[in-house]
């Protein structure tokens, strides 16, 4: 019972979110950021239900994710940045090999920075999950990816279709 209130609330949520992200839709079309926390958000819920979290376990887990996710979020907008520049470097008539390495170690930093933040999830969920969840979340999170990957081709092979 108290998994379904924990599931009802967070589904909660999820429509409040919706409703937001629909009203804002039509003053602007829909983002990136919205679309990355909505898949957080379903990820969570799949998360909650396949490892079938406690309330307690919820609790501790949600909000270190939204916190990872939102970090995570940041150093990806940088890295894209970075790479923009670097191409923008590598397109002028002659990069110097110093400023090249410069950016190149710059990217290499945030690369590292969001493996740690990968791993500070994990030991998030190390500290609050039980042995067989833990098990679980691996299959999970391959399942997850996996199942987002082939509906996002498969969207746009339909979207290929109508435009063809």
């Amino acid at each position: 019972m108290k998994k379904m209130r924990v599931i009802a609330c967070i589904l909660g949520l999820l429509l409040f979110q919706g409703g937001l992200a629909a009203q804002n839709s039509q003053e602007q079309g829909p983002t990136r950021e919205r679309i990355r926390e909505n898949v957080y958000t379903l990820r969570f819920i799949r998360m909650t239900q396949a490892l079938n979290l406690t309330e307690e376990q919820t609790s501790k887990i949600y909000p270190a994710l939204g916190r990872i996710e939102k970090d995570k979020s940041d150093t990806q907008k940088k890295i894209a940045s970075g790479i923009r520049e670097l191409k923008d470097l590598l397109g002028s008539s002659r990069p110097g090999d110093e400023e090249l390495m410069t950016k190149v170690r710059a990217l290499q930093e945030l690369r590292k920075e969001l493996r740690n933040l990968d791993e500070k999830f994990e030991g998030v969920l190390d500290e609050n999950l039980s042995v067989v969840q833990k098990a679980n979340y691996v299959i999970f999170s391959v399942d997850f990816y996996k199942g987002l990957w082939e509906n996002l081709n498969r969207a746009r092979l339909m979207r290929n279709k109508r435009n063809s």
